[in-house]
């Protein structure tokens, strides 16, 4: 998981001894997705089929293999950075520059959000 995630869990999800405690109520979709253009979905579309193709290249391992962040293969890490880019680019056209900046601007859309709903 990525230190920006992390960030995410720790801020919404909660603890429980190490592990991250998940819940659909508190955890999943907390934050609004931007309504994006075909072109956009359909790029969105290209980089899960580069992940996954990435993935394809190692079935000698495991989810865990791949995924653990000392060994995770070149090709699969730059897959998932290319793939969180064009999601930041469904946001703004800016790039973040930290994890922090992120997820300010991630909780004021989910409070406009419920600001929104309240009316």
């Amino acid at each position: 998981m990525y230190n920006s995630e992390l960030l995410i869990y720790q801020a919404v999800a909660g603890q429980l001894k190490t592990d991250y405690r998940y819940s659909s109520a508190l955890c999943d979709n907390t934050f609004p997705f931007p309504d994006i253009s075909d072109k956009q979905k359909t790029t969105l579309e290209d980089h899960v089929f580069q992940v996954l193709n990435e993935r394809g290249q190692h079935p000698e391992k495991t989810m865990a293999q791949l995924y653990d962040p000392d060994k995770m293969p070149d090709g699969l890490r730059q897959a998932h950075h290319e793939m969180d880019l064009a999601v930041e680019r469904c946001y703004r056209a800016q790039p973040f520059t930290s994890a922090e900046e992120r997820l300010e601007y991630l909780f004021k859309l989910y409070e406009e959000m419920i600001l929104a709903d309240k009316k």
